[in-house]
């Protein structure tokens, strides 16, 4: 998948466009709702990656497990994460074939961690006086 194929795939599936904050060909791919990134598209020389081709090869940044991380980052293709938290963030190439779906798995797993959190806001229909967290429920029996 190349820079251009992403973002238009981004574009159809989550409505969003890449942002470019350096003022460069490096962008930031960022929920709607919240304005957290779910991933960035970088420019990095293929040596500080530890590939043996010179060059400037296009990365993905995405959030992802940490477990799927180190098993991931043994392939071909992936590497800990550019310039981001390398426990929570993976860098993938772009321009590789075999790894189009990968990316769009990985992509979408990102979008998701990075998402707005759901708040549980399931009340007691017997207990309406409870609080969420039972502080009141407490006080009483006390």
């Amino acid at each position: 998948m190349t820079r251009q194929e992403l973002f238009t795939w981004i574009r159809q599936q989550y409505g969003t466009e890449p942002e470019y904050p350096w003022h460069d060909w490096n962008a930031v791919l960022r929920h709607n709702d919240n304005n957290k990134w779910y991933g960035v598209v970088l420019e990095v020389s293929a040596d500080k990656l530890g590939l043996p081709e010179v060059g400037i090869i296009d990365v993905l940044n995405v959030k992802s497990d940490p477990l799927l991380i180190g098993s991931l980052r043994r392939q071909d293709g992936y590497f800990p994460a550019y310039h981001m938290n390398k426990e929570k963030w993976l860098s993938i190439q772009l321009g590789e074939p075999e790894l189009y779906d990968a990316i769009k798995d990985l992509l979408s797993l990102s979008y998701e961690l990075t998402a707005p959190k759901k708040r549980n806001r399931k009340l007691s229909a017997n207990n309406p006086g409870d609080s969420a967290n039972g502080k009141e429920k407490e006080a009483d029996e006390g």
